[in-house]
């Protein structure tokens, strides 16, 4: 038992939302006689699921900072609109569209964090009559019509990492993609030990250490093979190596920056943190800007799986999104929250709704599941802190991001 604590840093009855989601995994797998970790299954959880996952990694930053953000999927749904009118319209190249639906989506979000940081009206508020406004303008834009996007733009959304070199019934791309992961993770938490020893920070020792990253560097490994071993022509998916490159991106702001300590010290107690010196305002305004641009990528990946966009692209995706964060450990008041967190909650939603769709449970009482599940989750978080225990995604950073990025809002403000 005291080897369980270690390896899992706390409490071995709180080995968080990744054991709940290898216990999802395993219960669908029997339930459904091993549909669920099908190769093909597997990638269209990734391919079906990353714009949500994407839009998370904002949201969190948002909640963290203690704001709400309703408008994104309104949001991300007049990005693609206007999209894919410029292509289909205008003729421009898919590349130069990606980059005008980025450029939307820091507009939008300028907007909405001008009236959050500058005017003081609270977010939910301006991101409410967000979502109204852009989805009239949406249906405005694009006359509630259907708008086809070009095949080369697809690729963002439904398209494979290519095949390179020889022929061994895997995609090579996707298994090196694995390895080199789980090789810079072990020199990552080698190099992190290293430098606690030269500062005189005390550091584990023995097998137990290793056992941590083992484990994820076999599960990245076994998720490489089973994407790698689909039917020829599929591999790893280009939007979960959009999704992978941002989480490694926004995991080393959130944790190893300035910027994000000044984030989490906002959230924690805005008036502790300007004393120490942290401009709250800007934080507020990057973080509601930094959202919008990732709910207009969101979009655009989502329009380029469907090959098209349309008139209720986006309906209902914020609460998705705010279900990912909370299920993955923010809290409600700010000051909480990772984005490993924030993914791995979306991912337990995302094998939920798969399991239930493959056992045949119709789209109403998946609603009532996922909003149980939701409960659960955040209930569990509020009972263990209650507990003055760590959250239930605290350990998922620990010697993995070099410090835990769960603390109060005080700590980090003092920190700052």
């Amino acid at each position: 038992m005291e080897k369980l604590k270690q390896i899992f840093g706390g409490d071995t009855r709180q080995f968080g939302m990744i054991f709940a989601l290898v216990a999802l995994i395993v219960l669908f797998q029997i339930l459904t006689g091993g549909l669920t970790l099908k190769p093909e299954n597997v990638i269209n959880i990734f391919q079906g699921n990353s714009y949500i996952l994407v839009m998370a990694i904002g949201m969190v930053l948002v909640i963290i900072a203690g704001h709400i953000d309703l408008s994104v999927g309104s949001v991300a749904a007049f990005a693609g609109i206007v999209v894919a009118i410029a292509m289909r319209d205008w003729g421009i190249p898919w590349w130069l569209g990606i980059v005008l639906g980025l450029v939307i989506g820091a507009v939008v979000g300028a907007w909405q964090g001008f009236w959050v940081s500058v005017v003081g009206i609270p977010a939910f508020i301006v991101t409410l009559a967000g979502m109204l406004i852009f989805r009239g303008a949406n249906q405005f834009v694009g006359h509630s019509n259907t708008v086809p996007v070009p095949n080369d733009f697809q690729v963002i959304g439904a398209g494979y990492l290519p095949e390179v070199g020889p022929d061994t019934g895997y995609n090579n791309l996707t298994l090196l993609l694995g390895v080199l992961l789980c090789v810079a993770i072990v020199v990552g938490m080698v190099r992190n030990r290293r430098n606690q020893r030269k500062i005189g920070i005390e550091v584990e020792t023995g097998w137990v250490v290793w056992v941590r990253p083992a484990l994820i560097c076999v599960a990245i490994l076994a998720a490489s093979m089973l994407m790698a071993s689909g039917r020829k022509g599929t591999s790893l998916p280009v939007s979960a190596l959009i999704l992978g490159v941002l989480v490694l991106l926004y995991g080393f702001i959130s944790t190893r920056t300035i910027v994000g300590r000044h984030v989490y010290a906002v959230g924690g107690n805005r008036h502790a943190a300007e004393l120490s010196g942290v401009r709250s305002r800007r934080i507020n305004f990057l973080v509601m800007m930094n959202m919008s641009i990732l709910a207009a990528l969101g979009g655009m990946m989502f329009v380029a799986r469907s090959n098209a966009s349309g008139p209720f692209d986006g309906v209902g995706w914020e609460l998705d999104v705010i279900a990912a964060v909370f299920i993955g450990g923010a809290a409600v008041s700010g000051g909480v929250g990772t984005v490993v967190g924030s993914v791995i909650g979306g991912l337990v939603m995302a094998v939920l709704n798969n399991g239930l769709q493959l056992l045949g449970v119709g789209a109403d009482q998946t609603q009532i599941y996922k909003g149980l599940v939701l409960l659960a989750a955040v209930a569990f978080d509020v009972y263990n802190k209650s507990q003055g225990r760590r959250s239930i995604t605290g350990m998922l950073m620990k010697n993995f991001g070099g410090r835990a990025t769960e603390g109060t809002g005080e700590k980090a403000a003092q920190e700052a």
